[in-house]
């Protein structure tokens, strides 16, 4: 069966020649704010030019009763898996509910006199950067409270391709929720047509979402999930992002590499935080002393970052966006997974390995989705034949993907 989502359609002519996210459509969203208690899922991307939605809602009169944030936090500050408590925001003195704290998933007292959540966060295009679990997690709670959700769809900066091994569900996790590829190719708005479609959110949401949805007369009522589409925007277009998502992420280079060498979070090797340029800083201390060397410091969103203070030898892979897109070429990049367990001279401990619990479930598989990377790797296979296994998986999840698309495509 197919379902049909209320969609709008952006109209803002002036920019033309230039995408524009969905919050900056106000005309389309607006209307149902008013008279309304609104919350705010979003952090410090959530902006119409350079102020934050917050502050236009406010501004506008609508009235925002609370905010809810992910990792990292509403204003975007905290370093990677930090836990976060709820809080006051300093400058709007909104309460904050934190979703990357005690709790990840919004209460039924947090959602207690909320009229409409309205959704704005950037996303980076990965199945492991969370920011897409928290939105399926507050959407959820949402419909099974019967609370309307407006999503402000933004743009995939890595939506021109698709790749990666695909999760397996046993492999289930808060850095990897939906059996989907490590990069999927679609916006948060069109992921999320896609959860609600397929009937991957939790039973109750599903069911009181079509429940809604049969009986909704959507030409005098909001309905249960509305999306702000882009303007101008793509699966061609290569998105540059105004602001940078997270502490971690600080520019474009980082953002395309982040697709692959993330997984460098899962073995002893340094993934660059600590350094000027994470994620295109790759090495360790034990890797040949002939190739790039750096240390990794205590920085911003870095407070203690991997072999800190140690000099690390490796790649340093920053460069132009044009020549990083080069290097990549619409692939997830694992080239130099492979080279650097290849040179790394202590193998059996290449990868972080827990002592106790479930060592399947360590950091490397809940960010490949599988064991399969990992033991491909072990096994010396090339990158050609790695690639080649992820292909019927991937041609699986193309049919899928293709009945949810809001954007013109790649191919």
């Amino acid at each position: 069966m197919a379902y049909s989502f209320c969609i709008y359609e952006n109209s803002f002519a002036q920019f033309s020649n230039h995408i524009l996210p969905g919050a900056y459509q106000t005309q389309n969203y607006f209307k149902w704010l008013e008279h309304k208690n609104v919350a705010l899922f979003a952090n410090h991307t959530a902006t119409i030019g350079t102020t934050h939605l917050v502050d236009t809602l406010l501004k506008e009169g609508i009235s925002v009763v609370k905010a809810f944030g992910p990792e990292h936090g509403f204003r975007g500050k905290a370093d990677d898996g930090k836990i976060i408590s709820d809080d006051i925001d300093s400058i709007t003195g909104i309460p904050i509910i934190s979703l990357y704290g005690a709790k990840r998933k919004p209460t039924p007292n947090d959602l207690k006199n909320v009229d409409i959540v309205v959704i704005d966060i950037q996303d980076v295009g990965t199945r492991f950067y969370t920011f897409i679990s928290s939105v399926q997690e507050m959407v959820e709670a949402a419909f099974e409270n019967n609370i309307s959700v407006i999503l402000l769809d933004r743009p995939n900066p890595n939506g021109f391709y698709i790749d990666g091994p695909t999760l397996v569900t046993a492999f289930r996790s808060f850095v990897g929720m939906q059996p989907v590829p490590t990069v999927y190719g679609m916006t948060i708005g069109e992921y999320m047509n896609m959860l609600i479609g397929e009937h991957w959110l939790s039973k109750q949401a599903d069911q009181h979402y079509f429940e809604n949805y049969a009986r909704h007369d959507f030409s005098k009522h909001l309905p249960s999930f509305l999306i702000v589409r882009c303007k101008n925007y793509d699966h061609n277009s290569k998105y540059q992002l105004p602001i940078p998502p997270s502490p971690n992420l600080p520019d474009m280079a980082s953002v395309y590499w982040y697709a692959g060498n993330c997984l460098f979070e899962g073995t002893v090797l340094s993934e660059g935080r600590g350094t000027p340029h994470p994620f295109c800083y790759i090495g360790h201390p034990d890797l040949p002393k002939n190739l790039f060397s750096f240390i990794p410091q205590p920085g911003p969103g870095a407070s203690n970052p991997k072999l800190n203070g140690k000099t690390c030898y490796g790649w340093n892979l920053y460069a132009s966006n044009e020549a990083v897109l080069a290097a990549i070429h619409h692939q997830l990049p694992i080239q130099y997974l492979i080279k650097a367990y290849q040179l790394f001279p202590d193998k059996k401990n290449f990868f972080i390995i827990p002592k106790q619990g479930n060592q399947h479930m360590n950091t490397f598989n809940r960010l490949a989705g599988s064991e399969q990377l990992m033991k491909q790797i072990q096994a010396g296979l090339t990158e050609e034949e790695i690639r080649a296994s992820w292909q019927p998986q991937l041609d699986a999840f193309r049919k899928i993907r293709k009945k949810y698309l809001l954007y013109k495509d790649f191919y």
